[in-house]
């Protein structure tokens, strides 16, 4: 099948949030703060060091100790962020499936490249990933539709043959913004709370061995 099939990165690919969240409390017992329970960031993980310190420390960015704080987490999350990561129950399979019927696939995500390269090695993705965008590859980072075009041009697909998966509302606008089809991942970090109906994505996934049926559906529409 001669599709492009691109995923975000956390939440929808990789659950991240157990190395996001230790790094989070490190800020916290630093400063004489107890731990929080792991659980509580996976709301905040397809946030970024911004969501992950605001729930850890309370600290928006206008927060004159916001930028050292972030530093801090960067640092730590970098040197740790392979200790309890792992692929989602099913992606594995997943993407041997989109192989195994000839679909290209990608990682487009708003993690810097120097974050998510060694986590897509690590993980075993790099060998039959075809492109990998991160937060910083474009001058644009999502929801601004840069880094799904970028993807589609450096793997020589027109948009309207992509779908993008993605667990965040900005993975929807920026999908839709490239003129792809999309689909919700509703098994990451978007809360069982959230509205995804409103997005208006193509189609909503509830667990990761839904994904290929609905990839499936598109392709063949």
């Amino acid at each position: 099948m001669n599709k492009l099939v691109l995923f975000d990165f956390d939440g929808t690919l990789a659950d991240t949030a157990p190395d996001l969240g230790a790094a989070a409390n490190t800020l916290r017992t630093r400063r004489g703060l107890p731990e929080l329970p792991l659980d509580v960031y996976r709301h905040y993980a397809s946030h970024g060091a911004r969501g992950l310190i605001k729930k850890s420390l309370d600290m928006s960015p206008d927060h004159p100790e916001y930028e050292a704080a972030r530093d801090e987490f960067l640092t730590e999350y970098e040197q740790n962020m392979t200790q309890r990561t792992t692929l989602f129950p099913g992606i594995k399979e997943l993407l041997a499936g989109l192989q195994e019927n000839g679909y290209t696939w990608g990682i487009v995500t708003n993690k810097a490249e120097y974050l998510a390269m060694p986590l897509v090695v690590h993980l075993g993705l790099y060998r039959h990933c075809a492109i990998t965008v991160g937060g910083d590859t474009t001058p644009h980072p999502k929801p601004h539709p840069a880094p799904l075009l970028h993807a589609a041009e450096k793997t020589g697909f027109a948009p309207k043959d992509a779908i993008y998966i993605g667990d965040d509302q900005r993975d929807i606008v920026a999908g839709r913004a490239a003129g792809m089809a999309t689909v919700v991942a509703a098994y990451g970090y978007c809360g069982e709370e959230t509205a995804v109906q409103s997005w208006q994505a193509t189609a909503i996934a509830e667990q990761p061995n839904h994904v290929f049926d609905l990839i499936e559906g598109w392709a063949r529409a």
